[in-house]
């Protein structure tokens, strides 16, 4: 543990930075913008994920939750890049807008209402604009605009549709939109549609200016100046020290939401013209609000409430109640991972859910059962019973993990994951009509394929030969301890579904699970598999024995096997959900400053400027890693705060745990379906 110790003292020294200059704890600041050294943060609402770009009055890449096709990475279904439908370009006295004459450029990304601010001197005007994915409307956005100048100028402003390269067959039009028996003027709105690139999925994106009421007859005009792109522009005399104020609404939809996209966009941000004035904003903040009854609350460490608040922003934002969508690991924050579906989402990001939103949580598991059939179809092509769920998801559920990769063909354990992440949730609820509908339907064909896919040996134990471990260093091995783990967990989980359904379980489910095999090395740490022989690992896989699966309860069985891993995860591309659960295991072991170290180490060493999102590894480029998030926030609700699924039903605190040592109150409020409150003092 001597490295691990040095490490942590490091972590600690840097501390000081972040918190001078991050600022208030619901506000994730950057006063200093450097597009060299720019990592966007996500202002989403579950279905959009809008990330910030450097440039003002632009984001940089728009996310569309549930839209794939076969393009890019390995001939497999992936995310798209899609259409911005409020990105504003300018001109003052018929001159581009010019970034050499910007000054006092900050941004900021208010949590509370993940609202995304910009704010700007340019050559002695004041600007101002507010961007967000409305959360009360799944497809619609919204920009706020604020200029005031202080001498008079020729404003040009453009509302610029670019459509990227990604898809083609682009149609571009602009339409004066009347109503029977409205008074209004029409208002203009520009729309695209535009094809996948094999031509099965239609995106269609529309977007307009709306104005106060002393310019709304301003003139719009619809402009073409490319085949890839268009834009709706306005001119408007500016008058020395009067404030100017518009909104942009925007709204993206594919025919993966809706059999009519095109229409559908154009009725969406008809929907939002209509709105009484401040109603948008007004019923946005109320449903963040409505969000943040369930928070996390840190007294005592100002620093940690504002970088735990954050990733719990991350995983709300990624997330949404009833849409039937599973975040990949990188959520909505870019196109990382191709927006697949891996066992991160039930083993790292929806316990926390479980607990704050299980609302969240259920429409995570509505994905899961909604490609039930076709996780049928993948067991049966490799010859097995039941389902066989795939390494990596998208929108059909068959595998789309490139054929080049074996975690496609031998990672089973995520089939587990899914059954473990369903029993947990009942758990959570105690929602038996759910149970019925949808989770005794999952946990019994995953059942079904553990019975058949493990086999009895000469030793009369039960074994799992030629898989993929956890730790995906390790290929092609027999007995891994965590496929093992989970396929017992399944097995058992299984059997007391049954009993609660009112089906009779095989008694072959209770007997593998009770005949699983697990390797010890002669030192009595847990074999990580059959033959394993010191390599380095890239990720935990035998401690998550001990959390989160609590297979291993022996506290100094812990952290035997704790104190041997934990010096074989390389401090460099091992992703970051390793760190996060040493600590839930230190803290379920009564050592609170180890638990606090591997708190550190699971984040701080990944943070981005300027915003100090998330990367997946330490050093790397590429956030947001909401797997990451999901395991420290398990590391504060299930180790500092104590909080599990109590076996019984609902939502339990278990006497293992302790706060570190200058956090003064931790207060988890909202937890579970009936909202309760948990308090640790010192």
């Amino acid at each position: 543990m001597k490295r691990v110790l040095l490490l942590a003292i490091a972590l600690c020294v840097g501390v000081g930075v972040y918190a001078r200059t991050s600022g208030e704890d619901w506000i994730l600041r950057a006063d200093k913008i450097d597009k060299r050294n720019y990592y966007g943060v996500t202002s989403a609402n579950g279905v959009i994920g809008l990330v910030s770009s450097p440039k003002p009055f632009a984001v940089k890449e728009v996310v569309l939750a549930g839209i794939y096709d076969h393009f890019g990475r390995g001939r497999v279904n992936n995310f798209l890049p899609n259409i911005s439908p409020i990105n504003l370009d300018f001109k003052f006295d018929n001159q581009k807008f010019d970034n050499r004459k910007i000054s006092n450029y900050t941004q900021s990304l208010d949590m509370r209402t993940g609202e995304f601010v910009g704010s700007l001197d340019y050559d002695g005007t004041r600007m101002t604009y507010r961007y967000c994915a409305l959360r009360q409307l799944s497809h619609v956005v919204l920009m706020e605009v604020e200029i005031t100048p202080s001498a008079d100028h020729l404003l040009e402003a453009r509302l610029v549709h670019q459509v990227p390269q990604s898809l083609h067959g682009a149609v571009m039009t602009a339409n004066d939109l009347m109503f029977k028996l409205k008074t209004e003027p029409p208002f203009k709105v520009i729309t695209t549609t535009a094809l996948s690139p094999s031509e099965s999925v239609k995106v269609a994106s529309s977007s307009f200016f709306l104005f106060e009421d002393e310019d709304a007859t301003l003139p719009v005009y619809h402009q073409t100046p490319d085949n890839d792109y268009h834009n709706l522009m306005f001119c408007k005399a500016l008058k020395a020290g009067e404030t100017f104020r518009f909104q942009v609404i925007g709204s993206l939809i594919s025919s993966a939401h809706t059999a009519d996209p095109l229409n559908q966009a154009e009725r969406l941000v008809t929907y939002a013209r209509f709105q009484k004035k401040g109603e948008l904003l007004r019923k946005h903040r109320e449903a963040w609000a409505k969000l943040w009854e369930s928070d996390i609350i840190i007294e005592g460490d100002l620093q940690a409430q504002k970088e735990v608040r954050s990733m719990l922003y991350h995983l709300y934002s990624f997330s949404r109640a009833g849409v039937a969508h599973s975040p990949s690991p990188m959520g909505l924050s870019g196109l990382g991972y191709n927006g697949h579906v891996f066992w991160d989402t039930e083993i790292f990001m929806m316990p926390p859910l479980m607990l704050l939103q299980p609302e969240m949580a259920r429409s995570m598991l509505e994905y899961r059962y909604n490609r039930l059939d076709e996780a049928r179809k993948n067991a049966s092509s490799y010859g097995f019973a039941g389902a066989m769920y795939p390494w990596e998801s998208a929108s059909t559920g068959a595998e789309d993990t490139p054929a080049t990769s074996l975690s496609g063909t031998f990672q089973h354990h995520v089939t587990a994951d899914v059954a473990i992440g369903c029993w947990n949730f009942y758990l959570a609820t105690q929602d038996k009509e759910w149970l019925i509908s949808r989770g005794w339907p999952i946990i019994k064909a995953t059942a079904e394929f553990w019975a058949s896919r493990c086999e009895k040996g000469a030793d009369g134990k039960w074994h799992i030969y030629n898989v993929m471990c956890a730790d995906e260093f390790a290929l092609n091995v027999d007995d891994n301890a965590y496929t093992n783990c989970a396929a017992k967990r399944n097995l058992e989980y299984a059997v007391a579904a049954a009993a609660i359904v009112g089906e009779k379980a095989p008694a072959l489910w209770s007997e593998i699970a009770e005949g699983m095999f697990f390797a010890k090395m002669a030192n009595g740490v847990t074999s990580e598999h059959v033959g394993y022989d010191g390599a380095d690992i890239k990720q935990a896989d035998v401690n998550l024995l001990a959390f989160p699966h609590k297979l291993i309860t022996d506290r100094e069985q812990m952290m035997r096997d704790l104190d041997y891993y934990s010096l074989k995860v390389p401090q460099v591309r091992t992703p970051a959900m390793t760190q996060s659960m040493f600590s839930v295991i230190c803290s379920r072991c009564g050592d609170v400053e180890q638990a606090w170290k591997w708190f550190l180490d699971s984040y701080r060493p990944n943070q981005l400027p300027p915003f100090g999102v998330l990367a997946e590894f330490k050093g790397g480029t590429n956030p947001y890693f909401a797997t990451g998030a999901g395991g420290t926030l398990q590391s504060v609700l299930f180790g500092f705060a104590g909080l599990d699924f109590n076996p019984k039903g609902g939502i339990m605190q278990v006497k293992e745990h302790a706060l570190p040592e200058h956090w003064t109150r931790l207060t988890i409020k909202g937890v579970g379906p009936d909202k309760k409150t948990y308090v640790v003092e010192k």
